[in-house]
């Protein structure tokens, strides 16, 4: 069922399907993403969320931030164990604002329970995402 599931939720994030990727998320989820706690301001949809409820609010805003026709994110391999499954690949965005393009490696850490995804971590180049997203402005002060 974890495999299923996961697959689901990808194919519905590759849609840009936000609110059928919400609903295979729990009620309560632990979500983290690889990123300093305090976030960065360059990159609003980096901070913490608590549910399903606001897990389509993160997609959206993600989508609002680049350009959905030009994203190459690539999976390269899904790998289960039980509830565990750890999906890795390879994300391709384009920064709406600025047309700056950047790629990072990304490994997303998923927990299916009961037909529900419970967690949601993702490990990616933070550094590589904050950079375009201010590429051209001046960040100096």
């Amino acid at each position: 069922m974890t495999r299923k599931i996961v697959e689901e939720l990808l194919g519905r994030m590759a849609k840009g399907d936000h609110d059928g990727a919400a609903e295979l998320f729990a009620e309560e989820i632990d979500w983290q993403l690889d990123w300093p706690e305090e976030g960065h301001p360059a990159v609003p949809w980096i901070r913490r969320r608590t549910g399903r409820s606001d897990v389509a609010g993160h997609f959206r805003m993600l989508e609002a931030y680049h350009m959905p026709e030009l994203n190459g994110t690539s999976v390269t391999r899904i790998l289960v164990d039980g509830a565990d499954a750890v999906v890795l690949g390879h994300i391709r965005q384009t920064v709406r604002a600025n047309g700056q393009a950047y790629t990072s490696a990304f490994a997303l850490h998923l927990t299916v329970e009961d037909g529900l995804i419970t967690r949601y971590h993702i490990y990616e180049d933070s550094l590589t995402v904050a950079r375009a997203l201010t590429a051209g402005a001046d960040i100096s002060e």
